[in-house]
């Protein structure tokens, strides 16, 4: 090692240091592919957001005011040469992995008092990042206590909150090692006081957001990009409310991937609630701090003692007056209510209603929003709200309320596009087992009147918009080529789980469907979903059997669509024998095509397609077989309220009730140890797999829910059968003979097209 400029440099490095002087900081930038867009305009975030505040996804300005005003130095032309050439050597193929920490930990010792500076330089900013990823515990430590009084102003700033969460992720990761715990919570200590000083400023700024939330995980010890606990897809939450996804209240929602630190995060969930009392009317409305309150709520979930403080907080109300029996003044009533309307306080009061206690939960539904859902519910923010307050509910009176408020307005709120709090009602209803049949009827009646068939009820749901927005309702038609509504198909798919004596007209209007609007349903990714949903109903073998036919043909071009190849599927499922055969040989004509579609493999092995291929008689005696073995198990184990019907065929998903899904699932498990016992038919003779294609390869592609198949019976290579205790034993002809025809006996007749 030799000095130069005074900074410590490795020798070999000397020769290329004199050559790449001007602007080698730019270049490194381009080369590590971390540059930022540079903002043209002001560095404040009132420059980067939009002014818009109408939307609900729009951006609102921060009344937030800086405490302090923090005057960055211009970092000295020596400093700036010395980091850009630090910048090349790490990423020239001269430092080995074992020099790189050194190297990293060295450069950060030349930092020291110049932390805010580099952290907040456009350019060398991405090299601190680099020296924070490479550098030791003690190293990154002693850089974030140096720059602890400063820590704040770095998080706030454009290029400085990259450095910043740079520097909490390294710490997670180094978490993984037990004996330096105390050296990262002595440094996370330090820099928790700094910001408990004054949250604010981090809560309501852009940047400082971000680095508050990534803090706040890494104190409850959850892996800092877990889509969990920052912003969750739409999706993943509409799933959970309409009944398609396990709440995450009845699931483990904290794995903990690295040591936390609960005291530290009480000591800062607690300043921050305090500068929410001071500030309520600002943090109410701010953007950026309702994602961090959203991220707290959601990191506090299951600690009812915490959250019976801060979401009282949050809503401007005293502890007292929400639960203590404490009357809430009417105008701060109506004030809750109007922020309800506003974009932030929307998302956060989704979050509070999803964590918030069931105490707490009953004196808010009781409290604030009793008498105000359908005016909630007619408001683009407002009806979100609803939405989460809905699939919350708990109890036969909070059902009898929101029935009697929301019951009759089906048709307005399907007119006024907020056909979300229709589909989280249906989903309530079907969850708590109230008001089921009466939902049913409201949505019928919504889009068909008495004087017309009840055929039209499944296409103007499917086309929503398209149905409302016409003008002459009575003359509306099937839009050929429109895509289908969303929401409108995730209805359905919520309706075709009730009890078949509710969903008649539904099941009606969906076999009604000519086989070309079948086959345009199957070909949209919601429409099949509602065709699988129909297929996975109470609705009769038979009606599902006349559906399925209406695809014939087509079952080939299906099934090389990603969400056509699970339609295919679940026809096969349900379909009888002739049907199976009839699809599997559709899928013989594109086999070469399919196997080269993601979910081609897998749809392939399930339908045993090589195996009809090679050798369709065994292939046909397999699935009568197991199509028997099915039936005899549901007659023996199945209870009245189980049992297939005379005309349910193999696999049918005519049996399942939605309020016994352990009971389904358990006879599942069943069946695939039935399955798994000796049998002529579980001989793979005649199986062929397609070479370089991986079994664990499919499983990606299975669609997980809670209709799915009875659990995949194991192939089994060799002529031995292995019994329930393990152990292996060979039959003889004469045995399998007598077993087969044993079997036959016992199955019932084929059942008739």
């Amino acid at each position: 090692m030799v000095s130069f400029g005074s900074k410590a440099l490795p020798l070999r490095r000397l020769g290329g240091i004199m050559g790449d002087e001007d602007n080698s900081h730019k270049r490194s930038r381009k080369k590590m592919g971390m540059s930022r867009k540079p903002v043209k305009q002001s560095n404040s975030f009132d420059a980067n957001v939009n002014k818009n505040g109408t939307g609900r996804g729009s951006q609102r300005q921060s009344d937030w005011e800086t405490q302090r005003s923090v005057v960055r130095k211009q970092v000295d032309p020596e400093t700036t040469k010395y980091f850009s050439e630090i910048a090349n050597l790490i990423e020239s193929s001269e430092v080995d992995m074992d020099e790189r920490s050194v190297v990293c930990g060295n450069a950060l010792e030349e930092a020291r008092g110049k932390e805010f500076e580099l952290a907040t330089d456009y350019y060398l900013s991405h090299t601190m990042q680099t020296l924070l990823e490479g550098c030791d515990v003690n190293s990154l430590c002693s850089f974030l206590r140096s720059c602890a009084k400063d820590f704040p102003s770095i998080a706030m700033d454009r290029s400085g909150s990259h450095v910043a969460e740079t520097a909490i992720k390294s710490l997670s990761q180094h978490l993984q090692d037990n004996d330096v715990y105390s050296v990262i919570e002595d440094t996370l200590n330090a820099i928790c006081k700094v910001i408990v000083k004054n949250p604010g400023d981090l809560m309501c700024d852009c940047y400082g957001s971000h680095v508050l939330r990534s803090l706040l995980s890494l104190f409850k010890g959850v892996p800092l990009d877990s889509s969990e606990f920052n912003r969750r897809k739409s999706s993943s939450v509409l799933a959970e409310r309409l009944n398609f996804k396990a709440s995450r209240a009845d699931t483990d929602i904290s794995p903990q991937a690295v040591q936390g630190f609960p005291g530290l995060l009480d000591f800062l969930v607690s300043g921050m609630s305090k500068c929410i009392q001071n500030n309520i009317k600002t943090m109410q409305v701010d953007q950026y701090s309702s994602l961090v309150l959203q991220s707290a709520l959601k990191l506090l979930a299951g600690d009812e003692e915490k959250l019976l403080q801060i979401i009282p907080i949050l809503i401007g109300c005293t502890r007292e007056e929400i639960l203590e029996g404490d009357s809430i003044k009417t105008t701060k009533v109506r004030n809750i209510l109007y922020l309800m309307k506003e974009t932030a306080f929307s998302h956060l009061m989704e979050v509070a209603l999803e964590v918030a206690p069931e105490v707490l939960y009953n004196e808010m539904f009781t409290k604030v929003f009793r008498n105000s859902l359908f005016e909630l519910s007619s408001h683009h923010c407002g009806n979100f709200v609803i939405q989460a307050l809905i699939s919350h509910a708990g109890s036969q009176d909070q059902m009898e309320v929101i029935w009697e408020e929301l019951g009759s307005k089906f048709k307005d709120l399907l007119k006024m596009g907020k056909s979300g709090v229709i589909a989280s009602l249906i989903a309530a209803s079907q969850r708590l087992h109230l008001y089921e049949h009466k939902c049913c009827e409201a949505l019928a009646t919504a889009v068909h009147s008495s004087n017309e068939s009840s055929t039209c009820i499944v296409p103007r749901i499917l086309f929503l918009d398209s149905y409302f927005y016409c003008e002459d309702k009575s003359n509306w038609n099937w839009p050929s080529g429109a895509k289908m509504h969303v929401m409108g198909s995730l209805i359905l798919q919520g309706v075709f789980r009730f009890q078949n004596e509710f969903i008649q007209p539904f099941i009606t209007s969906i076999t009604s469907l000519n086989a070309d609007n079948i086959l345009e349903a199957a070909k949209d990714s919601g429409g099949a979903r509602v065709i699988e949903a129909f297929l996975s109903s109470d609705a009769s073998a038979k009606l599902k059997r006349r559906l399925i036919m209406k695809l014939r043909g087509h079952f080939g071009e299906l099934s090389l669509q990603s969400s056509g190849s699970f339609t295919v599927e679940k026809c096969f499922t349900v379909g009888n024998i002739s049907l199976r055969e009839a699809i599997v040989s559709e899928l013989l004509t594109v086999q070469s095509e399919l196997w080269n579609t993601k979910q081609g493999p897998h749809l392939m092995r399930k339908l045993d397609v090589d195996g009809f291929a090679a050798r369709p008689d065994q292939w046909r005696s397999r699935q009568e077989s197991k199509q028997s073995t099915f039936n005899e198990f549901y007659s023996t184990f199945g209870s009245s309220e189980t049992k297939p019907s005379k005309n349910s065929s193999f696999l049918s998903d005519d049996s399942k009730k939605t309020s016994q899904p352990n009971k389904i699932n358990q006879m599942r498990e069943e069946i695939a140890h039935l399955q798994a016992s000796p049998a002529p038919f579980l001989s793979t003779t005649g199986f062929k797999r397609k070479p370089n294609k991986p079994e664990k390869s499919s499983k990606k592609f299975a669609r997980n829910s809670a209709d799915e198949d009875v659990p995949k019976v194991k192939k089994n290579k060799s002529k031995n059968i292995v019994t329930d205790e393990g152990t292996s034993q060979s039959m003889g002809k004469a045995e399998k003979k007598r077993h087969r025809e044993d079997v036959l006996q016992k199955s019932p007749k084929k059942l008739k097209r």
